[in-house]
């Protein structure tokens, strides 16, 4: 019988770190994560599937998802590096430098783009506070965070900031972020380049 996760009412990153825990307290088993929003769901999927865990959607009913989830003895979950000898770039605003609002708007398209045209890209951006904007409809970087996504960047917004700036339906590239994965994906970074 697998042991229930109830996350239902819990923000975000409750529901990812509730999760982990329970996990990390056995050698093999099965968990049954209950949460109660989209955002919690998605979150608990990608950590589950990233960590090499077996997950499923059972079912969703009533406002309430039923995931589960199997750690198999066999797997080595806690010997995965995400971004081993990578890069993480963090971009806390959507203008490049400080000054001329016009000037760091133009900076910040330049760089995007210059960005998505060079040889080396990070493995992952991560978008918090205002730097949001540059992720969701009508942005001017649009075309150059796509092009990095599809070369293999990892285009992360912060759901908390979304919300922030009632953004979180207009988003465009890149997937909803919650803290715990944004602190994990900095922390296995070889380097972290905030801007």
């Amino acid at each position: 019988m697998s042991k229930i996760i109830d996350c239902r009412g819990l923000k975000c990153p409750e529901p990812v770190i509730q999760t982990k825990k329970y996990f990390e307290s056995i050698n093999e088993g099965e968990g049954e994560i209950i949460v109660d929003n989209e955002i919690a769901k998605n979150n608990i999927l990608k950590y589950c599937k990233n960590i090499g865990y077996k997950v499923e959607l059972k079912e969703q009913r009533e406002g309430y998802y039923r995931i589960i989830a199997n750690k198999e003895l066999q797997c080595k979950c806690e010997d995965i590096s995400f971004n081993n000898g990578t890069v993480t770039l963090v971009i806390s605003t959507n203008e490049f430098g400080e000054g001329s609002k016009e000037l760091g708007t133009m900076l910040m398209k330049s760089y995007m783009f210059a960005l998505s045209e060079s040889d080396k890209i990070p493995e992952n951006i991560i978008f918090l506070n205002s730097g949001v904007l540059l992720t969701t409809k009508g942005s001017e970087v649009l075309d150059s965070l796509t092009k990095l996504q599809e070369r293999g960047s990892n285009i992360l917004s912060c759901g908390m900031c979304l919300d922030y700036y009632n953004l979180k339906d207009k988003l465009e590239v890149g997937e909803i972020s919650n803290m715990y994965t944004i602190v994990e994906k900095m922390g296995n970074s070889n380097n972290t380049i905030k801007l």
